[in-house]
């Protein structure tokens, strides 16, 4: 069940507050694109975007949106969690379809926060030979890191907390929300 109640949102048996308002994520999404095209400005090929789903599809489709460089668009599906915590075991349900052997790859993830479902992309992808590989990500938790990863493009850095929205979910519910709940504790 959802139910919004003003600033905050019940998620099955779960209450969260708004936390980071959909204006400011568009704010942060903004300059990532920014860096992004600075970047790729001169290359000789389109990079490939790679947005891992579910999680990460509002915040790719805000970010693509701001890319003004040439750019594809390809999509990757890990799982990794149950309920609010990470199983620590990465899964692919989705592999990816497209060729990338010698492109500049540009990995979209929502939240980066113990660090294993990054590692398991990255080695998986280096495998497929890439000439280079980027991390774009909205949300990053450097205490829970547990698997360093290298995250190029991050939009913020926050402590512990579950959250919820602008992609984020709670046992599937809480996608759609357009701001970032968190947790009330």
């Amino acid at each position: 069940m959802q139910e919004l109640k003003g600033a905050q949102v019940v998620l099955h048996d779960r209450t969260f507050e708004r936390f980071i308002p959909y204006d400011e994520l568009c704010a942060v999404t903004a300059r990532l694109a920014e860096r992004i095209n600075a970047d790729y400005r001169t290359g000789e090929q389109p990079p490939v975007i790679v947005g891992v789903l579910t999680g990460a599809f509002m915040f790719c489709s805000e970010l693509i949106r701001r890319i003004t460089v040439p750019c594809e668009l390809a999509f990757i599906r890990l799982s990794s969690y149950s309920g609010t915590a990470s199983t620590g075991l990465v899964r692919e349900v989705m592999g990816l379809q497209e060729d990338i052997a010698g492109r500049d790859v540009i990995v979209v993830e929502d939240i980066v926060e113990t660090g294993y479902s990054m590692r398991y992309l990255l080695d998986l992808l280096e495998a497929r030979q890439p000439a280079s590989i980027r991390t774009a990500v909205l949300l990053a938790k450097p205490s829970a890191l547990c698997k360093q990863v290298p995250l190029d493009y991050v939009g913020m850095e926050l402590p512990e907390g579950f959250l919820v929205g602008f992609g984020l979910d709670y046992d599937g519910l809480g996608r759609n929300l357009p701001d970032i709940y968190r947790e009330r504790v």
